[in-house]
């Protein structure tokens, strides 16, 4: 059994791993929200505007709850899991990059990618 210490003192009953998880879950509903904005803001008409608003999220939801999420309906191995993160997470930084906004994408990618590397860093252990 391994102590504190060789972990770098992070362990599952530690406050940061806590507040690690609340903001992985935040930053999932945020990337959520920001393939909605995207999709019920493109210029290609009421009905794409309709469709994407819609089905994107939805989609990004299905394929989550399907592959990545805690409990999921098909558990994949790791690389699925980060694979399937990186295709709604992404995707989510790409939708508020494409709806004009860079540097909040930027800023968003980083977050999303140092919260879901420390998460599954210490949900394997």
């Amino acid at each position: 059994m391994t102590t504190r210490e060789e972990h770098g003192g992070l362990t599952r009953d530690h406050p940061w791993f806590a507040a690690n998880e609340v903001l992985a879950f935040v930053l999932e509903l945020v990337a959520i929200g920001a393939l909605a904005w995207w999709g019920f803001t493109a210029p290609e008409g009421l009905a794409a505007s309709l469709a994407l608003g819609v089905g994107a999220p939805a989609a990004a939801v299905v394929l989550w709850g399907l592959f990545a999420a805690p409990r999921a309906r098909f558990p994949v191995p790791l690389a699925g899991v980060l694979a399937v993160k990186t295709v709604v997470l992404g995707g989510g930084a790409a939708a508020v990059y494409g709806t004009g906004r860079p540097v909040a994408a930027a800023v968003l990618a980083v977050v999303l990618v140092a919260n879901t590397g420390c998460a599954e860093y210490y949900r394997r252990r």
